[in-house]
């Protein structure tokens, strides 16, 4: 059975169609370009034409740019440049190897894709023989939440009914005509093959630094990233999503890289991304999967390349300030130091605290001046850098409680993998937790285990304090001139006086970050765990008390995180009788529901052999009995009309809304990816079906209702999704990826 379509309704657009956000929403009309691609006109008319190289080589920018203008260019790497005829020029001549580049950058014009398209689409003229590019998932909770006004076509019917199970009767075949081109369009603009431009828009990557492993990297940037659009939200023209193709081929930041991704590591992100959504994690989201089956990728092995679209109001990032501002006396074997460069960081500082956080503070008040005009005519526009520093702190601190509570592990926290936005950005070796133990490390790579499960906080903290060191000496010269910093703040200030600047600024704001980014994590944190306990009330004593014995009693018996949490969904206090030696038919009854729950409880142990059921059960019904006692303090909290009964009922419908029954293990995404790698058709179903159970995680999969009738009434799909429910091949437990993506 087909499963439901629920996009908005309204005017719909060919993705080469969509209106493209107005002026002030595109950071490329505000920050500054790199001065090798100053403008679009000179990017399409001079470096694609004559040196498009500047896109593929990798480089220092100068100190003052923010990006760089530069096409998606999917094509295998090193390019396999063949050898000319004799009477041109060498192979390894510059002027031939710019030619072989030109004539594969996107500089064919075609109409616009409607008589109102703000963009005209731009095709290469010469496409190597790679193959066609496949689209092989759509992520109908993005689409429908950020870009409902985009038309994908028949896209939906060619992907096939989501299943678990093989269904060979379902035929797949193209829609009617409009529908088909849509879907065509889409496919072309999203896997980098068509590039949409204007006169006065182009793509472009965005430059950043960074801490990597805690060491500084210097210039790092968008490697394998190209954002290719930014598009108002239908109902709210003030809400932009900017697409960016990931795997889309190499920038100027690509350094030794080849600029693209793997089937594996994509479709890891754009499960995860709509995962993290669905449990009420800010995250970057993702749109689209385009498979490149005919470009190989050479990782451990040689692997096909695939594009991910993902979406997010905004990728900058921490290391977009480091960029601008870097560390003091450091030194980078092998180059890629830059000096400080105090204008663009007020620029980007402004775009930022105006166009992406919307700070008070960058709101001009009546008489003042905008502080992105920077020159002062009326009053003085009002300071924003420590605004700004706070306001990143807080989101990201209520991102890690999110990691925190539902056993998320991101594995490569660097500065530039943290998000101005405090959304979870670039999944990499990322985990969720199984078996509990705070110090897993889902990164293989991490040999010093920096990034574990409970170091995540103070890791985030760690990026925080990088964010803050950047922006001290601007800061600092708030503080001393009582308003915004204006251009050229800094061009006649001496290296005394911006050292004291950011002395001023780093005791200024020090202790207020880590009380703002400390105190925020752990009332969003307590919040979060008392909502997985469905209790509604806080006690100071919650922590102490409830959560931290259940974390401890779940590593001491090794027993399965979000398992445990779904089981506890199913107690009621009323079975902790304290007459435990009453006769009577309903406390027999309760107890036999206990025995039910602490055998439920235990089940949550993949390793049953080596588990010590007597103590287990010993510690299991000394939480239970505070947990009981707990819920009975918040009685009045919850509507009694009907009786404790109906509290009971209320108690585990909020548990239920909040304790995923599916979770993205590692041994389903491996299957998933099998699946896909060997079978397109079939991966197609299996990765929207899952993809599907993820953005839909608290619902009971697998007739979870009736796990105690065994699974002989459940149909093949039923079984299928109650198996992926589950812990799967043990040897996969606490299963490490590594960062080769």
């Amino acid at each position: 059975m087909r499963l439901p379509r629920t996009i908005m309704a309204g005017n719909k657009y060919k993705i080469s169609a969509l209106p493209l956000a107005p002026p002030k929403f595109l950071l490329t009309n505000t920050l500054t370009p790199d001065p090798r691609t100053p403008s679009v006109p000179v990017f399409r008319n001079e470096v694609m034409t004559t040196s498009p190289s500047l896109q593929r080589r990798a480089r220092l920018l100068s100190g003052e740019a923010h990006f760089s203008y530069v096409t998606p260019f999917p094509v295998p790497f090193p390019y396999d440049i063949a050898p000319p005829d004799p009477s041109d020029d060498p192979p390894e001549s510059p002027s031939y190897i710019e030619k072989w580049l030109s004539d594969r950058e996107p500089r064919v014009v075609h109409p616009p894709a409607t008589p109102n398209a703000s963009l005209c689409r731009y095709t290469p003229e010469v496409r190597d023989d790679v193959g066609e590019a496949e689209l092989i998932g759509i992520a109908e909770s993005a689409l429908r939440d950020c870009i409902p006004h985009l038309d994908v076509g028949d896209a939906f019917a060619i992907l096939g009914a989501p299943a678990l199970t093989p269904d060979d009767s379902e035929e797949i075949s193209d829609g009617l005509e409009p529908t088909v081109e849509a879907r065509k369009d889409l496919i072309e603009v999203l896997s980098g093959r068509t590039v949409l431009m204007s006169d006065t828009f182009a793509p472009w990557s965005v430059r950043y630094s960074g801490h990597q492993f805690g060491t500084w990297a210097g210039q790092l940037g968008d490697g394998r990233a190209i954002s290719i659009l930014v598009t108002p939200h239908p109902s709210s023209p003030d809400l932009t999503s900017e697409l960016q193709l990931k795997g889309s081929g190499r920038t100027p930041f690509s350094r030794s890289a080849d600029g693209l991704a793997v089937t594996r590591s994509s479709v890891r992100e754009y499960l995860c991304s709509e995962a993290m959504h669905a449990l009420g994690i800010p995250t970057t989201r993702a749109l689209a999967l385009v498979s490149l089956p005919g470009v190989p990728v050479i990782r451990e092995t040689v692997e096909s390349a695939c594009v991910l679209t993902r979406v997010a109001p905004s990728f900058l990032r921490i290391g977009s300030f480091e960029a601008l501002s870097p560390p003091q006396n450091t030194f980078l074997f092998g180059g890629g130091q830059q000096a400080a460069n105090w204008d663009a960081l007020r620029t980007l500082g402004v775009w930022v605290a105006g166009n992406v956080l919307r700070l008070p503070e960058a709101v001009p008040a009546e008489g003042e001046d905008s502080v992105a005009d920077g020159k002062a005519k009326g009053k003085h526009p009002a300071p924003w850098g420590k605004a700004l520093v706070l306001e990143v702190a807080r989101r990201n601190a209520r991102m890690v409680a999110g990691w925190q509570a539902y056993g998320f592990m991101h594995g490569v926290i660097n500065t530039d993998n943290v998000s101005i936005l405090g959304l979870t950005i670039d999944y990499g070796p990322y985990a969720f937790q199984d078996v509990f133990d705070p110090f897993h490390i889902c990164n293989h790579t991490d040999e010093e285990g920096r990034y574990a499960y409970r170091s995540q906080p103070s890791n985030i903290l760690f990026a925080l304090r990088a964010l803050h060191a950047a922006l001290a000496p601007l800061i600092g010269a708030e503080l001393s001139l009582g308003h915004a910093v204006p251009v050229g703040w800094a061009e006649a200030a001496s290296k005394e006086e911006i050292a004291a600047w950011r002395t001023r600024g780093t005791d200024e704001l020090k202790d207020e970050l880590e009380m703002v980014a400390q105190g925020e994590t752990a009332k969003a944190y307590a919040e979060l765990m008392r909502k997985r306990l469905a209790l509604r009330t806080a006690e100071p004593t919650d922590e102490t008390t409830l959560v931290r014995p259940l974390l401890d009693l779940m590593a001491t018996h090794k027993l399965d995180f979000h398992g445990t949490f779904r089981a506890l969904t199913a107690f009621r206090p009323g079975v902790l009788l304290e007459n435990a030696n009453s006769a009577s038919e309903s406390t027999k009854s309760d107890a036999s529901d206990l025995d039910a729950l602490l055998e439920l409880l235990l089940a949550q142990a993949p390793d049953t052999a080596r588990l010590d059921r007597a103590r287990a059960m010993e510690d299991w019904r000394a939480w239970l009995d505070v947990y009981a006692r707990r819920i009975e303090r918040e009685g009045g909290e919850w509507a009694s009309g009907e009786g404790v009964g109906e509290m009971d009922a209320q108690r585990t419908r909020a548990a239920r809304a909040a304790n995923p029954r599916f979770v993205l293990r590692q041994w389903v995404l491996q299957e998933v990816i099998a699946v896909v790698e060997k079978d397109t058709a079939r991966g197609r179903r299996v990765l929207a079906k899952v993809l599907h159970m993820a953005c839909n995680p608290f619902e009971p999969w697998g007739g979870e209702d009736t796990i105690g009738d065994g699974d002989g009434e459940l149909d093949a799909e039923e079984r299928e999704e109650r198996r992926f429910c589950g812990f799967g091949d043990t040897r996969m437990l606490g299963f490490q990826c590594s960062c080769s993506s």
